[in-house]
């Protein structure tokens, strides 16, 4: 399974692709995508959504999953994650990829086995997983990795429930 993992930001957009082949897991892109933060938000989602539409080009991943909006005391911050989380959908949806959206404690829970664990801790058990010589940096890159990581966990158990319910 090839899943591109995102973790939605407007001035920081963390992607982390993973491919998983028999038992292996490996790292095939991790980066952040960067919008100024002096051009107009329309401006930036036009930016953010050309850089998206190029990484599922290049990439082409079958499955999107994305960090869902859960929580931010910002509402500022709430609404541009959730215009970049918008933009990164219908991309992927226009590409072709199923998308898959997962809140933080679920990514934590699934990667390192612990709701509340920190960035350090999933930036650790993300270079432990995928056999990376150091954590990736910035802390927006290794989150969309762990979002890959955590659908690379929990769908074929939800495939297989999924099945068992029809």
């Amino acid at each position: 399974m090839f899943v591109l993992g995102i973790d939605p930001g407007l001035s920081r957009c963390g992607y982390g692709c993973v491919r998983r082949e028999g038992g292996r897991t490996t790292a095939v892109a991790i980066g952040v995508l960067r919008t100024p933060p002096a051009a107009a938000v329309p401006d930036r989602l036009a930016e953010l959504q050309r850089e998206i539409r190029g990484l599922l080009d290049e990439l082409r991943p079958a499955v999107v999953a994305i960090e869902k909006v859960f929580f931010q005391a910002n509402t500022s911050t709430a609404m541009s994650v959730a215009a970049a989380s918008g933009v990164v959908m219908a991309e992927a949806v226009n590409a072709g990829c199923e998308v898959s959206l997962y809140t933080p404690n679920q990514v934590k829970e699934a990667v390192a086995g612990y709701g509340a664990a920190s960035k350090e801790q999933m930036q650790r058990m993300v270079q432990t997983l995928l056999g990376l010589a150091a954590p990736p940096k910035p802390a927006d890159a290794a989150d969309a990795v762990a979002i890959a990581l955590c659908h690379l966990a929990v769908a074929p158990f939800a495939a297989a429930v999924s099945g068992a319910s029809r």
